[in-house]
């Protein structure tokens, strides 16, 4: 279960923090720095990132004033870093926890189209049709 917090800043956004599992490893978890308009659009940006099953309940582990102040200064307003908390793990931006990691070993080798199919399902592959009109709407005779 994920535990975290929000707190209200004097403008009236919120920087909301949650103590969540690591997405790339088993056993680990992540505390992660919102800074939002309000709590349900702090968990939109959430969602929309693919961590689909983050909930805010209650305020038990709010922000601390390093972790507002760092996620204030952050142009992206989304933080996260290792928990718990290593003397020299420093606050990264959230595409550094979500990008795909990188394996070691030679390069995959290039994709191609083939095996894809060559025209729609219900559609006909060949020569353009001309476009067919009712009678009396042929323009040439006119």
């Amino acid at each position: 279960m994920a535990g975290g917090g929000f707190s209200r800043l004097p403008n009236g956004t919120v920087v909301v923090a949650l103590t969540v599992p690591s997405p790339v490893s088993e056993g680990r978890t992540v505390r992660i720095l919102v800074h939002a308009m309000n709590r349900a659009r702090a968990l939109t940006r959430l969602r929309n990132l693919g961590l689909r099953a983050v909930y805010l309940r209650g305020n038990a582990e709010p922000p601390t004033p390093d972790e507002i102040t760092a996620v204030l200064h952050h142009p992206d307003g989304l933080l996260w870093r290792g928990t718990p908390l290593a003397a020299q793990e420093l606050w990264q931006p959230i595409r550094a926890l979500l990008r795909p990691t990188r394996r070691y070993g030679p390069p995959d080798p290039p994709r191609t189209l083939t095996g894809l199919p060559t025209a729609l399902p219900g559609r006909v592959a060949g020569p353009r049709q001309e476009l067919r009109r009712g009678p009396g709407t042929d323009k040439s005779a006119a």
